[in-house]
């Protein structure tokens, strides 16, 4: 096949002011988690241009339902919510068949991890993870419960708001997107470290979720849409 796969393959280039700061001043955790010298560009390979394949028969799909433990079994604590959206790529296209991973902390902001080793009540009805494929037209959907808040360990006043953490695996590992959500309105948005790490204005509110409008149901779900783009100009910046 004449011509590398770079040149058959473009994708935009990164821009740093639409991404998480690569050290935060005041988290610690960045200096684990950021290169410290400058990335060594290559040419890039099928191995990044068509994997990973087949991710639907290795991982475990179909549970979109946080707000519970078990189907049909008693709801978690916390008020409902149901998050939807579009996995997008850089043209604005949907993209179909994407592993979209959903996991986040519980109501009072305990998640169920081992690290996690605050003094914040577990629930025993809430899982906290869920994954599922987008459809045709890039769709996901997921119930839950609205985490809460809960304090940095390494911090004296450093508070996280209220946030999903989401993972995506697109067509290739070029599309490869982690990144978290946030609610809109929330106060402690203002003095995250990690959301107000993110210069560019526009792409920071790439972060926040749409609040849907509101109605009164059988179910009283606060609905909220957030939309997922892997790559180009409109990007969801990265936050892990």
């Amino acid at each position: 096949m004449p011509g590398s796969a770079e040149s058959q393959v473009a994708y935009f280039p990164y821009e740093d002011n639409t991404q998480t700061a690569r050290e935060i001043e005041g988290y610690s955790r960045t200096l684990t988690r950021t290169p410290l010298k400058a990335l060594v560009k290559r040419p890039l390979t099928l191995s990044e241009l068509t994997g990973p394949t087949g991710l639907e028969g290795k991982l475990k799909i179909g549970n979109n339902d946080l707000s519970r433990a078990v189907p049909g079994g008693p709801p978690a604590l916390g008020q409902r919510i149901q998050i939807c959206g579009r996995v997008l790529d850089e043209e604005g296209a949907p993209v179909c068949g994407a592993v979209v991973e959903m996991w986040q902390a519980n109501a009072a902001g305990k998640y169920i991890h081992e690290y996690d080793k605050t003094d914040s009540p577990v629930d025993p009805n809430f899982i906290g993870t869920g994954r599922m494929l987008s459809d045709e037209e890039g769709r996901f959907e997921f119930l839950s419960i609205k985490p809460g808040a809960y304090p940095v360990p390494e911090s004296d006043w450093w508070w996280r708001p209220p946030h999903v953490h989401f993972s995506i695996f697109g067509p290739s590992w070029m599309s490869r997107l982690v990144t978290q959500m946030f609610f809109p309105g929330d106060p402690l948005n203002e003095s995250d470290l990690l959301l107000t790490s993110v210069k560019d204005e526009e792409a920071r509110q790439r972060l926040i979720a749409q609040l849907l409008p509101t109605k009164v149901g059988a179910n009283n779900i606060l609905q909220f849409r957030h939309d997922l783009v892997l790559r180009g100009k409109r990007i969801t910046p990265s936050l892990d």
